[in-house]
């Protein structure tokens, strides 16, 4: 029996993809949860090995729009053979609810989880309303 030690494996899906797509600028969408509680909302995206610098989180007209562009590492005579981790200009946009207050929201980014906390305006809030 013989082996090829010159074998390489290589995702033969994301090749073809890649083949076929390949006049189109790299897009895409990076995994994200989204969650309420009492408080308000959240938005976890998953950034591997973006900085800060590269990300732009906008809210208008109760839509938030987080936009990115990792850059791209040039590496002279590089060949990949399975590449996974993502590269290219991604965007995400998230329709909110009136009950948000736009001018709380706060993001954080901390090893390439961003969060972004939406508070839900006070009078929205559930309160505990008293028996007299």
């Amino acid at each position: 029996m013989t082996f090829n030690v010159n074998y390489a494996p290589f995702d033969v899906d994301k090749f073809l993809r890649g083949a076929l797509h390949a006049d189109q600028p790299a897009v895409w969408d990076p995994a994200c949860n989204t969650y309420e509680d009492e408080q308000g909302y959240w938005v976890q995206i998953a950034l591997p090995g973006l900085d800060r610098k590269d990300i732009s989180i906008v809210f208008e007209d109760g839509v938030l729009t987080v936009k990115g562009e990792p850059k791209e590492e040039a590496v002279p005579n590089r060949t990949y053979f399975v590449r996974e981790i993502e590269r290219g200009s991604f965007a995400r946009a998230f329709r909110l609810p009136g009950t948000v207050d736009p001018g709380k929201v706060s993001a954080s980014h901390k090893e390439g989880l961003l969060t972004i906390q939406i508070p839900k305006r006070e009078e929205t809030k559930p309160r505990q309303i008293a028996v007299e």
